[in-house]
């Protein structure tokens, strides 16, 4: 299952955020998500632990402190599609005149 967490210091990397859930069970994947341009921390993040440890994760660690901020812990929600409308956002239109 796949966790989202949010509320997160900026200071938390990849490492920092598995240790927090290694005591539930083995951690497939923990991620941090960055800003592109900056690389800062964005304050939320993903882990991956088989269901039964995600399932406890969730219902101890909702609403926990961690390095002095409430992280919120949660089953991330499927991404969804956004539709494709030709414009990428701030860039060059040809419809200019």
């Amino acid at each position: 299952m796949n966790i989202f967490i949010a509320g997160l210091s900026f200071k938390v990397n990849d490492t920092d955020l598995a240790s927090i859930f290694e005591e539930y069970g083995t951690v497939a994947s923990a991620k941090v998500i960055t800003d592109r341009q900056s690389g800062r921390s964005k304050g939320y993040g993903f882990v991956e632990l088989d269901d039964e440890a995600a399932e406890k994760a969730i219902a101890e660690l909702n609403g926990a402190e961690y390095d002095g901020r409430t992280i919120s812990v949660s089953e991330a929600k499927p991404r969804e599609e956004r539709p494709f409308n030709g414009n990428r956002g701030g860039g060059y239109s040809r419809n200019r005149y």
